[in-house]
């Protein structure tokens, strides 16, 4: 089980690359086995390019590495924080694509302006607070979680509903219920925020689309009553 849960989170990583959102070592993705408490994670420093799945870490809950040679990703703190306050997450990406993380950048959320992004998100993908001075010295990885479970709670978002979070100054984090999915999301994500700066190009006083046209786009995908797709 936790070698599959390795080739998994190998293939997500890579997945990243292959997608554009990420270059270097720019990012990480991991997920856990919430029954045996074991999260696996990209090992720190190591390119998309050369990871192999033997090279992919395995840590408790509490950070302590129990499987692997390498160092964890130094945002291994910021994902162990958002699993333990979220247990219905079971995968986290961490990028620094480009449109996503303009957003973050100006601080600013992507509002939802149109059915591409209400197809995926349930409204507005929120972006953090500012850390303080001594938030950023003191634990700085761990406190990244904080704020993002903070903001999830404070705008009482369902995080598989909005599976994202941009946290001011740096980029997106991204959820979902497996590895493959946070990966499709986090795509979205990119795309949404690029569909945004080109609309406010366009229209700067541009409005959130309608509440029942948002609730339709997500509705008829998510949810009990979903009936797009063949499933």
């Amino acid at each position: 089980m936790l070698e599959e849960l390795k080739e998994r989170v190998c293939e997500g990583n890579v997945a990243l690359a292959e997608h554009g959102l990420v270059i270097f070592t720019w990012g990480n993705l991991s997920e856990i086995d919430f029954e045996k408490k074991i999260v696996a994670i990209k090992p720190s420093g190591v390119s998309f390019e050369e990871l192999e799945t033997e090279d992919i870490v395995l840590v408790d809950l509490e950070g302590k590495v129990v499987e692997g040679d390498k160092r964890p990703s130094s945002d291994t703190p910021t994902h162990l924080e958002i699993y333990r306050n979220f247990p219905k997450i079971k995968s986290v990406v961490h990028t620094h694509s480009t449109h996503a993380t303009t957003f973050a950048q100006a601080l600013k959320g992507i509002e939802c302006f149109g059915t591409t992004h209400a197809d995926h998100f349930f409204g507005k993908v929120p972006v953090t607070r500012k850390l303080s001075e001594e938030e950023i010295v003191n634990d700085y990885e761990a406190n990244t979680g904080k704020v993002i479970v903070e903001t999830v709670e404070e705008k009482k978002i369902d995080p598989l509903q909005v599976p994202a979070c941009l946290v001011a100054n740096h980029g997106p984090f991204v959820f979902g219920e497996t590895a493959e999915k946070t990966v499709e999301n986090a795509v979205v994500l990119e795309q949404v925020a690029r569909m945004n700066i080109e609309t406010l190009k366009v229209n700067p006083e541009t409005k959130a689309i309608d509440q029942a046209l948002l609730d339709k786009h997500f509705l008829r995908k998510h949810g009990k009553n979903a009936y797009y797709g063949q499933g």
